[in-house]
């Protein structure tokens, strides 16, 4: 099962550089694990600034065939069942990839590793991605090895219904996929904490009470997903540093930003920045009322 009950490809931006060969290779398993296909898209109107060709169209559509080829059979000859299909386009690759989003399962883009959101091509072109797509778009870094000992997939949930309810469902769909298990984590924010007569424990019942709040914002998934593990974590601090602990040994950290009804008016909030910044492993970012 897919989220949303979305069947379409997962689909992989695809420039030749070293993150977005990793990122294909990420989008791939995830993939076969769906049983869905891949499209790799490369924009040769979107190449990056270090790409050894000369400048002009046709060799920049040349450069960008060999790319897509050399990737369609590779990833071939990792996964016998797979199914892969290639585009080369002239739109700037932001906007195809944004296009794509509207039919795609996800989006999958390479980026250049900790402490950096650049974009995998040239600019914004991640963040405007990131930002804008109608599907959950999963960021990799080239350093972002497929771990098999990394079998949880962290959610951050800030509350029931409709701003966590796209998050639990990719993240228990990709973790019933790979037969990992849901950590799905709250942040309480420290200006809960009061005074209190001495010898009591502070806020001891909001702990409790926060605590059965999560386990009944993610009961509907787990009833929906009854062959996934879950754990619970409640714990103080800003949202960003709850998610970066909780992130420190998952596959996926999935992380969400609200959607915005105005075509070119997008933000990230900060712990979707954050998690793409220092997150040590690939981080979907899913749209969400």
């Amino acid at each position: 099962m897919t989220g949303s009950g979305v069947k379409g490809p997962v689909v992989v931006g695809l420039d030749g550089s070293p993150a977005s060969v990793t990122a294909a290779w990420w989008a791939a398993r995830s993939a076969v694990e769906r049983r869905l296909p891949v499209l790799l898209l490369h924009s040769w109107t979107t190449q990056p600034l270090a790409t050894p060709i000369a400048q002009e169209a046709l060799s920049k559509q040349r450069y960008g065939g060999e790319v897509l080829e050399r990737m369609e059979a590779e990833l071939l000859h990792r996964h016998d069942d797979l199914k892969v299909t290639t585009e080369l386009v002239s739109a700037p690759a932001s906007k195809a990839l944004v296009d794509l989003g509207g039919t795609a399962a996800m989006l999958v883009l390479g980026s250049r590793g900790h402490g950096s959101i650049a974009s995998f091509f040239l600019g914004s072109v991640s963040l405007h991605v990131l930002g804008l797509a109608r599907c959950p778009v999963v960021a990799v870094r080239a350093q972002d090895t497929d771990d098999a000992e990394r079998y949880e997939i962290v959610v951050g949930v800030r509350e029931a219904g409709a701003a966590s309810d796209p998050l639990l469902e990719f993240g228990f769909t990709a973790a019933e996929a790979r037969g990992a298990r849901v950590r799905a984590v709250r942040a309480l924010p420290l200006s809960s904490l009061v005074a209190h007569p001495r010898g009591t424990h502070p806020d001891e019942g909001y702990e409790v009470d926060e605590q059965a709040r999560l386990a009944a914002a993610v009961a509907p998934w787990r009833e929906r997903f009854p062959t996934v593990a879950v754990t619970y974590e409640v714990a103080r601090g800003t949202a960003a540093h709850v998610l970066l602990t909780a992130s420190a040994h998952s596959a996926l950290t999935v992380v969400g930003r609200r959607r915005h009804p105005a075509p070119l008016s997008w933000k990230l909030g900060p712990v979707a920045h954050a998690a793409l910044h220092h997150v040590p492993c690939p981080v979907a970012v899913v749209p969400h009322d």
